[in-house]
């Protein structure tokens, strides 16, 4: 009898054992989420490209998202959110924070896709100092986002990554500037279920890649989310999960490549389709072949950076702008930056439109061979170029005028090279 207990609590003892193995294990598996809000205004309002008063806009061509990819791994929780627009600020961003439940604030990274036929949501005042953002709809659009991460957090379900970082080819980017001075790497994180009824399906495809989306521009009468709308219809429609797009470094000014025949440009919703889904196509063929990450670590880090407003024009619009920007010290803006270690890849920050040459040194700067830069993303402060560059010659006048100063680039480089520094390594799975 004696002998018979023992076996019996034996058996149990291990039973009890193995559903809490198996508890633990799914507590510290990797589940991800996704969901989406059309942030489409109805009626339509101007459309910004920049500093100056929005253009009235007559049609759509495509919605307007916000889009949000949350990733889970044990005690570690992110949220990426793209938001169709110029630019969002963290007075803005901040305000959706606010509204979201289970995320520490400083994981939740919000950017723009820099689509130049959006609603203005910087605020931007004319000589005067009026400003035609709709403060409502701008409203509206925090609440949406908030949503939008809310709802991926309930999305939440055990998944496996592939991620890659190649070559995107064909007649995609160039810069304007300088045609071959573009990164032509796309960096792609792919979301797949491992169980239940979606078992295998995408949940989500991220593509990372440096680009203005203004192949319309402001000045049509046309609200789109130009090139990304095509890029989002493609991947969702080959299967590809929810689709989200992120920028890169593509200051000064690495844009859409629609150039025809003698010097003229095809400005058109065709070209918008063409590039897109050239960009939607190239991402998953890079990824398609990545290796299937099981588990992938997670691991998210953020720091403040302080930076002088030396432009008058940036002062001016900061100062003046109806979204009310707070500021670290008089003449200072603050910011946030952070360093993402997904698995082996590792992700960084930049609160502007860095240019490529600053992209390129992070990228190589960074511990991993899969490295993405996330661009317009926290804040939105106008162009980021090094000090060697900034007025130094006529070509980067207006991109030096409309950043926030010279030493704005070496400041982002220095903090972001020490982010790397005092962070752990990417994983090597």
């Amino acid at each position: 009898m004696l002998i018979y207990l023992h076996k019996k609590a034996v058996f149990y003892i291990f039973l009890f054992g193995l559903i809490f193995l198996s508890f633990g294990v799914f507590a510290q598996s990797l589940q991800v989420g996704a969901a989406k809000r059309i942030i489409t205004p109805n009626p339509l309002l101007p459309v910004s490209g920049g500093i100056g008063k929005p253009n009235p806009a007559t049609e759509k061509r495509g919605d307007l998202y916000a889009r949000a990819l949350v990733l889970e791994n044990g005690k570690n929780r992110i949220a990426i959110v793209s938001v169709d627009n110029l630019g969002w600020a963290s007075v803005l961003g901040d305000k959706s924070r606010a509204l979201i439940k289970g995320i520490l604030p400083e994981n939740i990274i919000i950017a723009a896709t820099h689509t130049h036929s959006a609603p203005d949501a910087y605020g931007f005042p004319d000589e005067t100092g009026k400003s035609y953002a709709d403060l409502e709809y701008l409203d509206w659009c925090v609440t949406q986002i908030a949503d939008a991460v809310n709802e991926a957090v309930k999305n939440l379900e055990p998944a496996s990554l592939k991620i890659a970082v190649g070559e995107a080819k064909g007649k995609i980017a160039y810069n304007y500037y300088a045609p071959e001075l573009y990164d032509p790497r796309c960096g792609v994180i792919q979301a797949i279920a491992t169980t239940g009824k979606n078992k295998g399906q995408k949940i989500a495809t991220l593509v990372n890649y440096a680009i203005h989306p203004e192949v319309l521009g402001s000045g049509r009468g046309i609200l789109s989310p130009d090139l990304c709308g095509p890029l989002y219809d493609r991947i969702e429609s080959k299967g590809g999960g929810m689709a989200i797009f992120l920028n890169g470094a593509q200051g000064g000014m690495v844009t859409a490549d629609t150039r025809l025949e003698n010097e003229k440009e095809a400005n058109t919703w065709e070209e918008c389709i063409r590039i897109g889904e050239l960009l939607a196509d190239e991402s998953l063929r890079i990824v398609e072949d990545a290796a299937l990450l099981e588990n992938p670590s997670l691991f998210c880090v953020s720091k403040q950076l302080e930076i002088p407003i030396e432009s008058e024009v940036m002062q001016f619009i900061l100062k003046n702008s109806p979204l009310n920007y707070t500021f670290a010290k008089e003449g200072h803006v603050e910011t946030q930056v952070n360093l993402i270690n997904i698995g082996p890849a590792q992700i960084l920050t930049i609160p502007g439109e860095a240019l490529p040459n600053i992209g390129f040194y992070l990228k190589r700067k960074m511990p991993t061979k899969l490295p993405f830069l996330f661009g317009l993303a926290n804040d939105a402060f106008g162009y980021i170029l090094t000090k060697e560059d900034f007025n130094s010659f006529k070509r980067y006048q207006y991109v030096s005028k409309t950043s926030l100063g010279e030493m704005t680039g070496d400041i982002y480089i220095n903090q972001a090279l020490e982010l790397i520094k005092d962070s752990p390594k990417p994983s090597s799975k």
